[in-house]
């Protein structure tokens, strides 16, 4: 792994531990996984539902991307976990299919976790190739 270069996007979302936001070798992208937070540290709580932190999420995940000049189009896996999954799967789909297009989605994982950082309900992650 001496090749690996990590990577902080400036304006990207706030770390909520100790992370880097993308770290990259042979040509691949591993996307620390992202919840609904905004690029300031604060205290505002995530917005409310599976729908808005799924698009929070989504965004803070482009722009994270766009730090190392790739796009959604260049992503092969993602791992979605949510709080509650038999309540949020079916509106997280709706969603998450916005992102990409139906003949080119990524290969996917989701689980059901007990809970996740900050108290949101949806985390992604995502692994990449140029």
């Amino acid at each position: 792994m001496n090749d690996a270069v990590f990577h902080m996007i400036s304006g990207g979302p706030a770390p909520v531990a100790p992370y880097s936001h993308v770290v990259e070798t042979g040509g691949w992208l591993f996307v620390t996984g992202q919840v609904a937070t905004d690029s300031e540290p604060d205290d505002r709580p995530p917005p409310d539902g599976v729908e808005a932190q799924t698009r929070k999420v989504m965004d803070n995940l482009q722009r994270v991307l766009a730090g190392v000049n790739a796009t959604l189009a260049d992503v092969v896996c993602v791992r979605a976990f949510l709080t509650n999954c038999e309540r949020d799967y079916a509106a997280f789909n709706r969603v998450y299919a916005e992102y990409f297009p139906a003949d080119r989605r990524p290969a996917r994982t989701t689980v059901g976790v007990t809970g996740l950082a900050r108290g949101t309900i949806v985390e992604i992650d995502m692994i990449a190739r140029r």
